[in-house]
């Protein structure tokens, strides 16, 4: 397989999973802003500092302004992160590799992308039907996924994809994890499962974390979901544990025989794997997962040098 075809699967993965979990982040918030009462005047700034990279005066000036804040993450050409421009590039990556996936899958970024790109949504976002939206084009990002799984073989383009999906996984939600830490920290209030209700109802984990976790230790309890919990199929754990296994394909399919990436990613993932969390403050826990985050977006620049030649 050629170095660009490679990259070219592994970032238009990326790029489809980067819009699932943004788009998720905006319905979560969009539907627990409703809620007036519990929640006071929850304002957008803290996905807005997530999605886009506005500054302070800019973040305030459209903070509480829903169709504005819209617009911004789902189709604004001036945010580089907005989900028109993310699916655009997924689009772009889809057609320098069309030989290399199927015509479903071809077919559904392309259905996305029309999609985003319908003259009536700037109008629609300005309604209630703006939540219609990002529903809409969060069901074709998890068509995409089945697609993905049912129609693509199982060679080095599938594990390309498939590495880029969890790399893009884990960064997000070590993003929305520490967002929710700086506002919440260990403080006594924060010890109220309703105050991390955004970060798990975010990452599709809250069902799961009232049926598994019974002690009234909320703070432990939700930063191993999103840490350590192995069956969470969005924590930063259970990530690192597919890419390991990817990785590992790769260098099977390719037979290489070089030590190095495994080398860079097997010092990380051990790193998480047997962190103590018990001996956490939210400073720390903040500083280890932005550790995590540097080595791992170091080693995909390592994966990128490596295998898709990057200068």
């Amino acid at each position: 397989m050629l170095s660009r075809i490679a990259d070219s699967l592994f970032w238009l993965n990326r790029y489809i999973e980067r819009s699932d979990i943004l788009l998720r982040l905006v319905y979560i918030h969009y539907i627990l802003s409703l809620d007036r009462a519990e929640n006071g005047n929850n304002n957008w700034r803290s996905v807005l500092e997530i999605t886009t990279g506005l500054s302070g005066e800019q973040l305030e000036a459209i903070e509480n302004n829903t169709p504005l804040v819209m617009k911004k993450i789902l189709i604004d050409p001036a945010n580089t992160n907005s989900i028109k421009a993310i699916v655009t590039k997924a689009r772009e990556n889809a057609r320098g590799a069309q030989d290399h996936i199927t015509k479903e899958v071809w077919e559904s970024v392309n259905q996305m992308y029309h999609q985003v790109n319908q003259p009536a949504l700037t109008t629609k976002l300005r309604t209630d039907q703006a939540i219609k939206v990002v529903e809409g084009l969060t069901r074709s990002c998890v068509m995409f996924a089945g697609v993905i799984d049912n129609t693509m073989s199982r060679g080095l383009g599938w594990n390309f994809m498939q590495i880029g999906k969890f790399i893009e996984r884990c960064l997000q939600t070590i993003a929305i994890t520490n967002k929710q830490l700086e506002k919440n920290g260990f403080g006594e209030d924060a010890n109220d499962i309703l105050q991390w209700r955004y970060l798990l109802f975010s990452l599709s984990g809250y069902e799961l974390h009232l049926k598994t976790y019974r002690s009234q230790d909320h703070i432990s309890n939700v930063l191993h979901q999103v840490i350590l919990n192995e069956s969470f199929t969005r924590s930063v754990l259970y990530s690192l544990i597919r890419i390991d296994h990817y990785l590992e394909n790769i260098r099977i399919i390719h037979e290489d025989q070089d030590k190095i990436l495994p080398r860079i990613f097997g010092r990380m993932f051990s790193k998480v794997r047997y962190v103590d969390l018990q001996t956490m403050n939210p400073d720390s826990t903040r500083a280890f997962l932005n550790e995590v985050r540097s080595d791992l977006l170091s080693f995909s620049n390592q994966l990128g040098q490596y295998y898709f030649s990057y200068s």
